[in-house]
């Protein structure tokens, strides 16, 4: 992620939320990189969120009004590297489905973080959203809260196994991970501390990124029942807790996630799409 100076001087300009009615919405989903990456594009600054801020009036000229941006929250690009590559082929993750860094926007897609300007990435951000709004268009953010990067439990520790695995991950009693994201491993999302997390997530972006909405990656996952387990305590080991009436990953009638959304004051008034299917099947 990246950490934030003492004080932020980013002149938002009396930038508000559009709110625009959701059945007037024309949609042009997008990857920040992929849009202007071709010289083709005429971007000065290609791949990058000021390339796609050249861009804009070309948009509005067909017509959109609303820009759904595939995964800019900072991911692993080199997830899949190896050198040599085994195929001869250098291989990198383009999409962006495989989160790192849930409050960061990704600094490779910032021209001023490729000129060693870390913070830049995050205004560059801004300025994007400023300059969709001026031209009436929202912004829509494609997010991936049903896995993380960090795979099964064998795969690497990155952040949240080394923080509290059995809060952030639905686990089995033995410590396997569930795969309903069919990515390795599956976020605990209604373990109250991961709920929590992924609300304060949402409000980030709409509070200090002012961005007008989600749409939710393998959005059934949001809805199944999380693991728990009781604290240890000195020589006691934690147990693993689980219901008879709504095991483990059970599909529930009122997620606790999706009903605090609902709630939430700021959210509520954002667009929210969901992806509703998971990799076991849930529609």
């Amino acid at each position: 992620g990246v950490v934030p100076p003492a004080e932020d001087t980013f002149d938002w300009e009396g930038d508000r939320p559009l709110n625009l009615p959701m059945e007037d919405l024309v949609i042009y989903e997008m990857h920040v990189r992929g849009f202007t990456q071709h010289a083709s594009s005429g971007a000065a600054r290609r791949g990058t969120y000021a390339g796609m801020a050249e861009k804009l009036d070309y948009l509005q000229a067909l017509g959109v009004n609303a820009v759904e941006l595939l995964p800019v929250h900072e991911f692993n690009e080199l997830e899949y590297y190896s050198d040599p590559p085994p195929s001869g082929v250098y291989r990198y993750n383009f999409w962006g489905y495989s989160t790192v860094g849930f409050f960061a926007p990704m600094a490779r897609y910032s021209a001023a973080a490729a000129q060693g300007d870390h913070w830049g990435a995050v205004n560059e951000f801004k300025a994007l959203v400023k300059e969709c709004h001026r031209r009436g268009i929202e912004v829509i953010l494609d997010v991936v809260f049903n896995h993380t990067a960090e795979g099964n439990e064998a795969g690497p520790g990155l952040s949240f196994r080394g923080l509290d695995e059995r809060t952030y991950y639905m686990l089995a009693p033995g410590g396997e991970h569930y795969n309903y994201s069919g990515c390795g491993n599956t976020f605990n999302c209604n373990h109250p501390n991961t709920r929590r997390f992924i609300l304060d997530c949402l409000r980030y972006w709409v509070a200090e990124m002012h961005v007008d909405g989600f749409r939710f990656d393998l959005a059934s996952i949001l809805t199944r029942q999380h693991s728990a387990w009781t604290l240890g305590d000195g020589a006691l080991e934690a147990q693993y807790l689980s219901s008879e009436e709504s095991p483990v990953g059970t599909p529930l009638a009122d997620p606790p996630l999706v009903e605090a959304v609902a709630r939430d004051p700021l959210l509520a008034r954002t667009k929210l799409i969901a992806e509703a299917w998971d990799c076991d099947g849930l529609n």
